[in-house]
């Protein structure tokens, strides 16, 4: 039995995506809200269940679990409904933004901001990797504890150096604990069950070689294969935003996932401004569409199968190796993302953000908003812009 209207639907949803600023734990908390507390539609053991089996989804986990709650409040239509009205605000936002940031002139206190916001990028990185690797490795136990350590430094090091490759890495690594699990159980060991979640491999082992072909392609690893959290999806774009294809410069590339994290609603929304790179307005729709597009197919064709996969000894063991590669990753875009950085006075801001985020404990959008006005100042006062 439905208990809502599609109408209140899509206000709540619609509310939910314009305020949902400071990435996926603030989304999760409000969805929270909304559901379990204000409105009572969930009960808290329900959406507890819900965000560990979003968790074990590839793509953008808080996405997911706005498509999911808003199916279970009105159905499949609801699921469209709070779907939409959660993604399009921020998508919005992101389209004018980009058109000023990316616009061949602009003026030159945007330049400024974007090239201040773009060097804390870097720091951003290092914050996210970090912050989420507690919880992570509190979750493994004896020798699960080395393979976690291998698979972070795996992550790292392909984020840092092969750029376009780093999905097989994800995957290899979850397929690997698969793999050990399988043989654990063989032995008596009870380690778990066979089987692979590495569907994905199938899609991963060709890359598009150029045009709207290779910009789906980003756009289909950004939805489908981004496992470990919203951030990640940065190493599976630059190089192929920047180096592969020439879609945007590196300073560029930066400015993206500066807005990115200071729009409402999901981080994934950044892929939008490497369409608007590639091919403008209809580019950027079309990544869009590509990336959001996995999130509303498994909510869509299998929510009702989520207590099914919270069971699944498969897709845990998959998410247990391709989760902390995808954290390294995370950590190890911080390297591509600083070399970005051409200025000297960009280094001093990366430093000032570094400061601010890892010891200080700011909040990211505020430390972005900060660099960005540092930037914005100096341009004004004749330092130098970025190429």
């Amino acid at each position: 039995m439905h208990q809502a209207s599609a109408g209140t639907v899509l206000r709540e949803w619609g509310r939910l995506g314009w305020i949902g600023f400071g990435g996926p734990p603030t989304h999760i908390a409000l969805l929270r809200d909304l559901c379990v507390t204000r409105r009572g539609w969930l009960t808290e053991r329900d959406f507890e269940d819900a965000v560990a089996a979003c968790n074990l989804l590839p793509g953008p986990a808080s996405t997911q679990m706005a498509i999911y709650c808003a199916w279970r409040v009105r159905g499949r239509l609801g699921a469209v409904v709070g779907g939409l009205g959660f993604v399009v605000p921020g998508l919005l936002v992101m389209l004018v933004l980009a058109a000023i940031f990316l616009a061949d002139n602009p003026p030159a206190a945007i330049m400024g901001a974007a090239a201040g916001a773009g060097a804390a990028v870097a720091a951003v990185a290092v914050h996210a990797g970090t912050g989420l690797i507690p919880a992570s490795y509190g979750r493994t136990t004896g020798r699960g504890r080395v393979r976690w350590g291998v698979y972070l430094v795996l992550g790292a090091l392909a984020a840092a150096s092969i750029g376009p490759w780093l999905v097989i890495v994800l995957i290899a690594c979850g397929a690997a604990e698969v793999a050990w699990r399988r043989a654990g159980a063989a032995r008596g060991r009870g380690d778990g069950v066979a089987g692979a979640h590495a569907w994905p491999l199938l899609v991963a082992a060709v890359p598009a070689t150029g045009g709207l072909g290779a910009l789906a392609w980003v756009a289909l690893k950004v939805g489908a294969l981004s496992y470990g959290g919203g951030f990640v999806i940065i190493p599976l774009m630059q190089d192929d935003a920047v180096t592969t294809h020439g879609w945007m410069t590196g300073g560029e590339f930066l400015n993206a996932v500066a807005l990115g994290q200071v729009t409402p609603g999901p981080v994934v929304h950044t892929v939008a401004v490497v369409g608007f790179a590639a091919a403008g307005v209809s580019g950027a729709l079309l990544a869009a569409a590509i990336a959001f597009a996995p999130s509303f197919a498994f909510v869509l064709l299998g929510a009702e199968r989520f207590d099914r996969l919270l069971g699944d000894a498969r897709a845990r063991a998959f998410v247990d190796g391709a989760g902390p590669a995808a954290l390294g990753a995370i950590a190890g875009s911080a390297v591509p993302l600083a070399r970005a950085s051409t200025e000297a006075w960009q280094v001093v801001v990366l430093a000032g953000a570094a400061v601010a985020l890892l010891a200080a404990r700011r909040g990211v959008v505020g430390v972005l908003l900060a660099a960005g006005a540092a930037g914005a100042v100096v341009v004004l006062a004749g330092g130098p812009v970025p190429g």
